[in-house]
């Protein structure tokens, strides 16, 4: 038999009081003397009383849910930052509703937009694709905060770190270890990120004197297997290359078993050095020298960003800086 529904009615008989102070009391709105308000939670107790929480929170004017936006489940990047930003929300009386863009503009434009007809509270965009202009339709409706990209415009609600100085410090490693003919294997060039990690390649590799070779550029998408295409691009070219800077460790991974494939050891043929610290680097073979994002700590800094804005609360923002993570990839030429 189906359990029956309790109602405000119910409640305020059962404690002897009014339905307006069962109202006041679920929703928190009017402070309600303090034995009415024992009286009313016993008696919820009693009847194992369980509380619509949505058509609460609507009656409050918030839905006291958060919409996480990720560029693609799946990537281990991106869901390290939306575990954070999860992990954030622990501590409050948000719950999260995550949706996925699969690294496409127009199925991200989608998802916002759902989550926005839900009328999610604020929304938190774990990296993403679509531009400023398109951001800022939604801002209109909603508080957004972006982490894990940058954004021009977006400045003083983004949470991101400096990309071109982490892929220039990362490629000045190589240099120092007497690498030469670098290799740079590109993430998605409509992606910010990805063009500041180009950008600081190349500013390494010009204060260094190096020439920028066109034939060391290839293009990836952020996914393993381009970084398998990367290396078999590069060797078709029949040019010399001694060391490869990735601009994520999924492409790093790639480039190393496609290197595997072709008898081509690592170190000691071609060193590599990816970007991120995903989990795997460490245990790759030989373990990733990377750059390391302290990607859940950006997330849970994302999500207490969010709340401040909602609540009109100013939440001190920690800085956040990249890492080189020095393992077993890079070798010295002699």
């Amino acid at each position: 038999m189906s359990k029956k529904k309790i109602t405000i009615q119910d409640i305020a008989g059962t404690a002897s009081v009014s339905k307006s102070t069962v109202s006041r009391v679920l929703n928190g709105t009017t402070p309600v003397a303090e034995d009415k308000r024992l009286a009313v939670m016993e008696a919820m107790k009693a009847l194992d009383y369980k509380p619509n929480v949505f058509a609460r929170s609507l009656a409050g004017g918030k839905t006291m849910t958060i919409g996480i936006v990720t560029e693609n489940i799946g990537s281990p990047f991106y869901d390290s930052v939306t575990q954070g930003v999860m992990k954030g929300l622990n501590s409050t009386e948000y719950t999260p509703i995550i949706a996925d863009g699969q690294w496409q503009p127009k199925l991200e434009r989608i998802a916002i937009s759902t989550l926005v007809d839900r009328q999610v509270d604020g929304l938190v965009m774990v990296g993403g694709l679509l531009d400023s202009e398109a951001l800022d339709e939604f801002r209109q409706e909603t508080p957004i905060v972006i982490v894990a990209r940058s954004l021009p415009g977006w400045e003083n609600e983004s949470i991101t770190i400096d990309n071109l100085a982490a892929a220039k410090s990362a490629t000045n490693h190589l240099i120092e270890n007497r690498h030469r003919e670098i290799a740079h294997i590109m993430g998605d060039q409509t992606h910010q990120d990805a063009k500041d990690r180009y950008q600081g390649y190349k500013a390494a590799m010009r204060e260094a004197n190096l020439p920028l070779s066109d034939h060391l550029f290839v293009q990836g998408n952020f996914e393993s297997q381009s970084g398998v295409n990367a290396i078999e691009t590069l060797l078709r070219r029949e040019k010399p290359f001694t060391a490869i800077f990735a601009a994520n460790d999924q492409m790093a991974i790639g480039a190393r078993l496609a290197l595997y494939r072709a008898n081509i050891r690592v170190p000691q043929d071609v060193s590599i050095i990816g970007f991120d610290n995903q989990s795997e680097s460490a245990y790759s073979t030989p373990p990733l020298t990377t750059v390391n994002q302290p990607a859940a700590d950006m997330g849970v800094a994302a999500s207490r960003m969010l709340i401040g804005k909602i609540t009109n609360k100013p939440v001190e923002i920690p800085t956040f800086s990249a890492e080189l993570i020095l393992r077993e990839s890079v070798a010295r030429i002699d």
